[in-house]
């Protein structure tokens, strides 16, 4: 991967005009997506390899992309499981070495995925979002995961749920969806990785000369939070 990136260009000024009546509405109105049956089958084996490690606490590595987020953060917490979800067979495919005991990498949809552990009663110590794709164009804001229908299960799921991005914007309204969705307070900080690189993107906007922004949020379980039919 080349070592220089485009920083991202955006015709939005600041946080979308349209967020705060997209997270309310989440919050007020069921997503009634069909769930995949490839996505239930993934989720099955998923969750049978999580329960054979008994009560061993549960990193999710949401958007994994080709995992080697999913093998640092088991390398860095033998401890934990830590599953690694991403919908790309063919980025979960590239040839990274095989991965910890304690990691597992799902293809999946994350948006049945999440909506699956939820019901499953999954509680994750730690869940990341790294470097998601930024749909940047102001008509993209439903795209983001801030202004998903599926935004109320992620926060749901509880846990240090920890959002990276190079585009300050993004995390801005994360953060601002958030504390509407829960009342947590998740202020937006620059993030330095001092050569401790998660990802080959950390790496890559680094190495560019991007700023990196992160945002944690320490949040509790509550299944509650998803609207009822």
């Amino acid at each position: 991967m080349s070592e220089r990136s485009r920083i991202i260009t955006s015709n939005q000024p600041g946080p979308h005009h349209d967020l705060a009546r997209r997270v309310e509405r989440a919050l007020t109105h069921p997503l009634r997506k069909p769930l995949a049956d490839h996505t239930r089958e993934a989720f099955a084996a998923a969750e049978a390899w999580r329960a054979s490690y008994g009560e061993a606490p549960l990193i999710l590595d949401a958007c994994c992309g080709v995992g080697l987020s999913t093998r640092r953060l088991a390398e860095a917490h033998p401890d934990c499981v830590v599953i690694g979800v991403d919908r790309s067979a063919d980025r979960l495919s590239r040839e990274h070495g095989a991965p910890p005991d304690n990691a597992l990498l799902v293809r999946a949809d994350l948006v049945d995925f999440w909506r699956l552990a939820l019901a499953a009663g999954w509680r994750p110590v730690r869940h990341y979002l790294l470097y998601p794709n930024p749909y940047p164009k102001s008509t993209h804001l439903k795209m983001r995961w801030q202004g998903h229908p599926v935004f109320p299960a992620i926060l749901a799921l509880g846990g240090r749920l920890e959002l990276r991005s190079n585009w300050r914007l993004y995390v801005e309204e994360f953060s601002l969806a958030v504390e509407q969705a829960t009342g947590v307070a998740a202020p937006v900080e620059a993030h330095d990785p001092a050569g401790d690189f998660l990802t080959h993107f950390e790496r890559k906007y680094h190495l560019s000369g991007q700023p990196l922004w992160r945002m944690v949020a320490e949040l509790p379980h509550r299944p509650g939070l998803l609207p009822v039919e």
